[in-house]
Order: C-alpha cells, then sequence, then structure tokens
C-alpha cells in the first residue's frame, strides 16, 4: 500500500516525524509532501498568483513552498509517478483540530484535497495544553491501531476521517469513540494592536475561548475532554437540508 504523508506544521514538525513512522509502520512505500514552511490555520486554500517551489530532500521526501492543498495536488497529479497512494495521512497535528477549528486547519485541508482527488484520506491532531509538553507518544502508539481498524471499514467516497489523540499519556487513553462534530463557545475575537519600530501599526488575531466542554456528549470536544480518541467522519457537503426544504416551500 502506498500512503502520502503531508501535514500543514511544516517539513521539519516533530508531528511529522511521528506520522511518518506511524506510516511506515503500515506500508514500506511511504511518500512525504510537505510545506515548506507552517501553514497552520491556511485551510483549503491554492497558490495561484506567484510559482510553486519544489525542493527534493530524498528518494520519496519533498518540502513544497506552498500549502497543504498544494502539496496533495502536486504529489498526487506531478510528483509521484506509477501508482496512486492508496491513503493519505495528514498531521500528526500539533495541537487539536476539534469543532470549529476543521474549518480552519491546513491538516484536515490536506486530507480533504486527497479525498476530493478520489484517495482515502485521514487527518490526525494530538491535543495538547499550551505550556505543556506535547504527548506524541500517544499519537505514535495508538495511530496505527486506528488507521488499521479504519481502513478494514472502507468507508464511503466523498468521506474524510478527523482522528483526535487526548491530552493524556499513551496507557490513559480510555479507548476510541466515534464522534460528532462539535462547536467551541468561542467568546470572542481578539484583535491585538502593536507597533513597530517605524510607528506602524499591526495586528495579531486570536480567539478569547470559554469552556470547550459541550452539553451534547456524543461531540468530539466531549469525548477528547473525557479522555478518549475522537474519530470524526466528514463530507464536503455543506448544504443544510431542513433549510433547503424551507426554501423550496418558499419559492415553489
Amino acid at each position: 500500500m502506498r500512503i502520502l504523508v503531508s501535514n500543514d506544521d511544516g517539513i521539519a514538525a516533530p508531528g511529522l516525524k511521528v506520522l511518518e513512522r506511524i506510516a511506515r509502520s503500515l506500508s514500506g512505500d511511504v511518500w512525504t509532501v510537505a510545506p515548506e514552511e507552517e501553514q497552520s490555520g491556511a485551510s483549503h486554500s491554492l497558490t495561484l498568483h506567484e510559482p510553486l517551489r519544489i525542493r527534493r530532500l530524498g528518494r520519496r521526501r519533498f518540502a513544497v513552498r506552498g500549502t497543504p492543498t498544494d502539496c496533495v495536488m502536486l504529489a498526487l497529479h506531478h510528483i509521484i509517478k506509477g501508482e496512486r497512494p492508496a491513503l493519505v495521512l495528514s498531521g500528526v497535528n500539533r495541537g487539536a483540530n476539534l469543532g470549529d477549528d476543521v474549518t480552519y486547519s491546513g491538516t484536515v485541508a490536506a486530507a480533504m484535497e486527497g479525498m476530493i482527488l478520489g484517495v482515502p484520506a485521514v487527518a490526525l491532531s494530538q491535543v495538547l495544553r499550551w505550556g505543556h509538553p506535547v504527548k506524541w507518544a500517544t499519537a505514535e502508539q495508538h495511530g496505527p491501531g486506528v488507521i488499521r481498524r479504519l481502513l478494514d471499514v472502507r468507508w464511503p467516497a466523498g468521506v474524510l476521517m478527523n482522528v483526535n489523540f487526548p491530552d493524556v499519556v499513551a496507557t490513559a487513553v480510555k479507548g476510541v469513540a466515534i464522534t460528532v462534530q462539535g462547536r467551541r463557545d468561542i467568546s470572542d475575537l481578539k484583535v491585538e494592536e502593536r507597533v513597530d519600530v517605524r510607528g506602524l501599526s499591526y495586528y495579531w488575531l486570536g480567539f478569547r475561548r470559554g469552556s470547550d466542554e459541550p452539553p451534547k456528549r456524543n461531540t468530539d470536544l466531549a469525548l477528547i475532554h473525557r479522555g478518549y480518541i475522537s474519530v470524526t467522519p466528514l463530507h464536503l457537503d455543506l448544504t443544510h437540508q431542513r433549510a433547503r426544504t424551507m426554501l423550496r416551500k418558499a419559492f415553489s
């Protein structure tokens, strides 16, 4: 089984090395095509107004000066010759991709692009607490088993799997939970203005978040909080069916 590995934290990210080891535990044919620099928050963006550059780092390892989506597109349409990858793995992201995060996430976007191009895809993220060491061993120890079990399912085309590992040591993981996408409690957007040495203003964006423990107990946020690995099947169809039915009646 040929596997394509990518991410949004960049080619030098420790989580990418973890994912490469996970992939090699599943297959001897692993290709890595990842962004040259960190692309967190890039979502599903494409580079259209400047050239993409590829730097070869090894026989099957490449860095792309572009977004995660660029990386997967180039990998599947240009870099990898012959046999098409049977699986795209994206991550392991440094930090959670839960709830609303998936709409911003370059990690999820790389898996999404694989899915769009017809390759089964899994996004993997390691939840962390800021200021504490990242528990990479949790993702590394549990990742291969989770991926094998997912591959046994043979999930439908047009669906990607979003896997998050809890911020606990590997032996403390309570199990695997099949979850639904939750909603974060985002209190408000924080815009911080600063002034550079030339007296010009610049800005940092961030969120002040309230509690991420939601009332619905089957969400990714709730189960991660309880120490479970969260597996959420995601798809690209954003159509809201109940609203569509209301509109059809209104415009009939």
